[in-house]
């Protein structure tokens, strides 16, 4: 339990500082979110600085961590908080919220049957337990029914432009089917082996309890297990007006028509969905982890930070400084999806362009370009609304062929998240990552994607709770090794759209302005000219868009505590 030096407590001050916290919380829109925010965390600290002893200070600090996505923080403080005050119910809340936040569910769990023991009569604390349970145990089926990686067949290599692998000479299994033949043969195997009757009774409560579950898994996502070709018809209907690929060939044309459609709120039809994401699946699957950008002198590049589902803004990105092409080439740098409510229309897009021109549009892997991310925050859900369950398996699979970082002439070297836990990491040691994977919870394909930069020398703990925060001398000594000039990241909200970090030596670029329509920051691109490759910064506000609110599509679940 933390411990106060009695000449330095001050409860009644630090109280005062609480006070002026929560109100930092309720400052009108004019104030940016971020600065609330940060605002509310400055004073907490200085509360806490006079009263340690406070259960309340450190879990309210915990909220204002979760609402900066600094989830590793939120655990720490509400731990301290339940630490002080066992019986201090917001504490277990607070950190049961932010590891459900990084899609740890069984600890999440854990907290919030605290949280219903602790208060047995609170409806609400009865409801988020039901819901927790609810993910718990579907997360746990899930397991039970996988396959192992040695053992798991693409999707992709089992549909084509005209079939989605449901037919007589496919040998795709729907998840759906697989779940069935699994809630049925499981608990029949139990049985059997065991020949109780108790264990017959255990085994028909247990296919009774799948069953039903399944069930109400089918009806929220609108298809059904055995239909011809689960829900997806890639018969281009003669009444179909939107944008049309002919042939292999993606046009310019085509890729105007689409995001003219898309601007409309109109769909481009899953067969031609299908091709773009089959295609670019092969064009990803042919670069190195690490891809070397040539920017001839004379000619520019553009590298543009997280987009994250929002799409009008995108299409601003491309009004402000032109669309991609051979002679202005873009690097997306990762989270291209999630939040956003227009995800669909955002990765459709960028991978159009890829399709259109290779050295046209360059993509980095996120940490949201991930299975564990999109069950939450929203595109895999979109994904099943706007498109079907199959596209679900195929963004996934392609996103584990995305590369993980660029070098821009020998000089530049762009990642989405940040650097490493240990000295001496080289380049080639970043190219002999295998990247065909779901990101680890550890090593440099974990801390590529996920690492901060931090004002402090030395390395510190992540405040996201996964990866870690690297100083300035850890940069220099990155880029001197490597023989490097320059650090480009994203992965963290700028209320510039940028800054420049690390003496120079380090610039988070940040493209999603207004960021889930509440942080009020601008968004920006860096377009970098050869042959000196400065960096020239340029800044935009957010657009409007339809009425569709960020985590529209998100997991129920997690909205509950949003």
């Amino acid at each position: 339990m933390p411990t106060m030096d009695p000449a330095n407590s001050n409860p009644s001050r630090a109280e005062e500082l609480k006070v002026l916290a929560n109100e930092a919380f309720k400052v009108f829109s004019w104030i940016r979110e971020a600065h609330k925010f940060a605002q509310a965390i400055d004073l907490y600290t200085q509360a806490i600085d006079l009263n340690g002893d406070n259960a309340v200070y450190w879990a309210n600090r915990a909220f204002a961590h979760t609402k900066l996505e600094e989830y590793g923080s939120a655990i720490i403080d509400a731990t301290k908080a339940v630490e002080i005050d066992p019986k201090y119910s917001k504490g277990y809340y607070r950190r049961g919220a932010a590891y459900l936040a990084m899609a740890k569910f069984k600890e999440a769990l854990k907290d919030f049957q605290q949280v219903k023991k602790l208060c047995p009569n609170d409806p609400d604390a009865s409801k988020k337990l039901k819901e927790c349970e609810k993910a718990v145990m579907k997360l746990k089926f899930e397991e039970a029914i996988s396959v192992p990686e040695s053992q798991r067949r693409s999707v992709a290599d089992s549909v084509d432009y005209t079939t989605i692998g449901t037919g007589t000479e496919s040998s795709y299994f729907p998840p759906k089917v697989t779940a069935v033949a699994a809630a049925v043969v499981l608990p029949a195997v139990l049985a059997v082996y065991v020949g109780t009757k108790a264990a017959i009774v255990v085994a028909a409560a247990v296919m009774a309890t799948v069953l039903v579950f399944l069930g109400a898994w089918w009806l929220r996502s609108n298809d059904h297990v055995f239909s011809k070709n689960q829900s997806l018809d890639l018969v281009v209907e003669p009444e179909y007006a939107g944008a049309r690929i002919e042939g292999d060939v993606v046009t310019l044309d085509f890729v105007k028509k689409m995001m003219d459609d898309f601007k409309n709120q109109k769909s481009l039809h899953r067969r031609y969905a299908l091709q773009i994401v089959l295609q670019t699946r092969e064009m990803l699957r042919s670069l190195p982890t690490l891809v070397d950008v040539n920017v001839p002198d004379g000619k520019h590049f553009t590298v543009c930070g997280d987009v994250h589902g929002q799409f009008y803004d995108l299409l601003n990105i491309f009004e402000l400084n032109g669309f991609p092409s051979e002679d202005n080439p873009y690097l997306f740098n990762g989270d291209f999806v999630d939040r956003g409510s227009f995800s669909v229309e955002v990765i459709l897009t960028l991978f159009a362009f890829k399709c259109m021109c290779p050295t046209a549009m360059y993509l980095a892997r996120g940490n949201h370009e991930s299975k564990s991310m999109n069950k939450i925050y929203g595109f895999e859900g979109e994904v099943r609304s706007k498109l079907s369950e199959i596209f679900v398996e195929l963004f996934a699979e392609v996103f584990c062929c995305l590369p993980l970082a660029h070098v821009i002439n020998n000089k530049i070297f762009v990642v989405h998240g940040g650097l490493f836990s240990v000295d001496g990491v080289k380049l080639s040691e970043i190219s002999a990552i295998d990247r065909f994977r779901e990101p680890p919870e550890e090593g440099l394909m974990c801390e590529l994607l996920w690492s901060d930069p931090q004002p402090q020398l030395g390395r510190g703990p992540s405040k996201r709770g996964v990866g870690l925060s690297f100083g300035a001398d850890v940069t220099k000594k990155f880029l001197k090794e490597n023989n490097l000039d320059l650090v480009v990241r994203s992965h963290e909200v700028k209320d510039e759209g940028y800054e420049i970090e690390h003496d120079g030596k380090l610039i988070t670029v940040f493209s999603a302005p207004n960021y889930c329509d509440q942080m009020g920051n601008k968004g920006a691109f860096i377009r970098f000219e050869a042959p000196s490759l400065k960096p020239n910064i340029v800044t935009f506000s957010a657009v409007p868009h339809p009425d569709v609110k960020p985590m529209a599509y998100a997991n129920n679940f997690f909205r509950m505590f949003s």
